[in-house]
């Protein structure tokens, strides 16, 4: 099984950058997008719909922001779109596609980078998500939950994390949340379990060079319930073509959709 998650920072802009003919070339089972920054009906062309993928798209209210999207191969079992939590539902962050026990998730997490008060919402988000994940690990079950997480866990993570320690997105609040996710709540992160080298980056500043100088973010993940934990084969963060300003991770599992 082979699942991409990026997130394409506009979809209608990487679309005019190639992404979906790029896309339907990837031998994918499901591709995860975020930040689709558009709402349903300005997404009527074709392009949108890849021939041969079952296509989802949960948007937010509020025009050219946030959205996320699901294509898969086999027509899911059943779609769930938000959380049930109605602020953050508005904004479109979270879509579930069931396929018999498995669940793939489109996730994007709120980012605290813009404002104290966006910040505030974020940690507003973990708060109530860590409870959530806990419950979500006790169903019969196996998640893979994708998307952009907004949050590099540690030091090999980023590139300049000393002068990052107190800004959003690296806060020891939030690392000790990847912590005990990674940890007591008994997720896996996939690419670290078979890929734990440095400068492994898939989201890149558009100032000073950034992208260049491979100065960047880990901040895009597939986070899984136990049960695949051992089923991670392999991972690969595509840089060969940009389709925004995050690169696609692609992961391949042991498992038969």
């Amino acid at each position: 099984m082979r699942i991409i998650t990026v997130n394409v920072n506009g979809i209608r802009a990487a679309a005019r950058k190639g992404f979906f003919q790029w896309m339907v070339r990837q031998r994918a089972d499901v591709v995860c997008i975020q930040e689709t920054r558009a709402q349903l009906h300005q997404l009527e062309d074709s392009v949108f719909r890849p021939r041969g993928w079952h296509t989802y798209y949960h948007d937010a209210e509020k025009k050219g922001y946030s959205g996320v999207a699901i294509y898969s191969r086999r027509k899911p079992d059943r779609v769930i779109s938000g959380l049930g939590w109605p602020d953050m539902d508005a904004e479109g962050r979270y879509l579930e596609a069931r396929f018999g026990p498995l669940s793939v998730v489109s996730l994007y997490l709120p980012s605290g980078s813009s404002s104290e008060e966006r910040q505030a919402i974020k940690f507003s988000f973990l708060d109530r998500f860590m409870p959530w994940l806990r419950k979500l690990k006790r169903k019969r079950r196996e998640y893979v939950l994708c998307g952009d997480w907004n949050i590099a866990h540690k030091q090999i993570d980023l590139k300049n994390w000393r002068g990052n320690r107190k800004n959003s997105g690296f806060l020891p609040e939030e690392r000790a949340w990847m912590d005990e996710l990674f940890g007591p709540a008994g997720f896996t992160d996939a690419f670290r379990a078979v890929n734990t080298e440095p400068d492994q980056y898939t989201w890149w500043s558009n100032r000073g060079q950034a992208w260049a100088k491979n100065v960047g973010w880990r901040i895009d993940y597939q986070v899984v319930t136990p049960g695949l934990a051992d089923a991670v084969m392999g991972a690969r963060i595509y840089k060969d073509r940009r389709f925004s300003d995050h690169a696609p991770l692609i992961m391949d599992y042991e498992y038969v959709l």
